[in-house]
């Protein structure tokens, strides 16, 4: 359950709550999510391409199911997404494709990826990218047009990511401290968010800061790497490692502080889901975070990839309870202003709307 699955969950229920039959197709793993998506009205089923051996077979199967659904819009979500549906789509009878870009993906700064991803792309009839840093990145290394490109923002529901258990009884539960500073880091344990630079930044601060690890590497040994990382740091009595978890507005509310120092990013669902609960935010100055976290208001920016710099804005924050109030609440009224659910899944609908008309397909 990373940013592009619960991204893909919200709007799917938003476009089912406005009258829309969405079927979901995932492409690897054991459908886990199945019953989620499946209680918000979706039908679930599995294309199988773990690997890029399948990739005729898998082409060969999404074309049938597509044959059979008839959809009018094929919508893809991360790039082996992508690439399989503009294989597929034009085989099957799609109405319209539409791509969503939801990260600055590595694998386009590789030039044969760029210039395949290029070539594929004309088949899309629009793309969508996650923030402006995304759109910006996809034109240059997947070698886009911009105009094909528009921009829509993540939306979340603040309501339904407001914590459901008391502050107290969440800390208790996990064994911590009632007036210990807490830490949480929320996703997935990969090279990206880069863990090691929060682990050696933890070292670095007072022996009572706990930090919570929340998110799982499902497809890795992430986690095993992690794991001995912070016993070599000295780190690991304090480091609290709660893999995959389904209450983590409650993990959000009982800390006292968001803390991501990734490498890049595309836009970061879960500063949102930070934001939802006040909770004010330590994070890195790179890609499209400064869209979201405004550095010196909603919370702090720091460079990447220094353990040094990220231990001093982490101290001064926890020394500061009114400072961290303040600009957790600023965060709270940024999302309400600027990444609310209802836009989000309007301004998909609309762009759904435009490529069929422009194709004179099924509405």
């Amino acid at each position: 359950m990373g940013g592009a699955e619960k991204h893909l969950l919200w709007l799917g229920r938003g476009q089912v709550e406005r009258g829309h039959a969405v079927s979901v197709l995932y492409l690897k793993g054991q459908g886990e999510l199945t019953s989620a998506f499946e209680r918000e009205g979706m039908e679930v089923e599995k294309v199988p391409f773990e690997s890029g051996k399948q990739l005729l077979p898998a082409v060969a199967a999404l074309s049938a199911v597509l044959a059979r659904r008839a959809p009018d819009v094929l919508h893809t979500h991360l790039l082996k997404a992508d690439m399989l549906g503009a294989l597929a789509a034009r085989r099957g009878g799609v109405g319209a494709l539409v791509a969503s870009k939801h990260n600055d993906e590595r694998a386009l700064l590789r030039w044969p990826v760029s210039l395949v991803h290029g070539w594929l792309s004309r088949r899309d009839d629009r793309i969508i990218a996650l923030s402006d840093h995304v759109a910006r990145f996809v034109a240059r290394h997947g070698r886009v047009p911009r105009e094909r490109i528009t921009r829509i923002y993540y939306g979340v529901d603040a309501e339904r990511l407001r914590a459901r258990r008391p502050r107290a009884e969440v800390r208790a539960a996990l064994g911590l401290s009632q007036d210990a500073p807490v830490l949480v880091c929320v996703g997935r344990l990969a090279r990206q968010k880069d863990h090691p630079t929060l682990l050696a930044a933890l070292a670095r601060l007072p022996a009572d800061v706990q930090l919570l690890v929340v998110g799982g590497d499902p497809f890795g040994d992430g986690a095993e790497r992690l794991a001995a990382r912070a016993v070599e740091l000295g780190v690991a009595r304090r480091t609290h490692f709660l893999g995959i978890r389904h209450d983590v507005p409650d993990l959000l509310a009982a800390s006292d502080l968001f803390v991501l120092p990734s490498l890049w990013e595309g836009l970061g669902l879960v500063f949102l889901e930070a934001m939802a609960v006040h909770l004010p935010i330590v994070a890195t100055d790179v890609s499209a975070i400064p869209e979201v976290v405004h550095d010196g208001v909603s919370g702090w920016l720091v460079p990447p990839g220094d353990p040094v710099a990220l231990a001093d804005t982490v101290a001064r924050a926890l020394a500061s309870p009114s400072e961290r109030a303040a600009r957790g609440l600023a965060g709270h009224m940024r999302l309400l202003e600027r990444f609310g659910l209802p836009r989000m899944i309007e301004e998909t609908l609309a762009v759904y709307g435009e490529v069929l008309g422009q194709r004179g397909g099924r509405r």
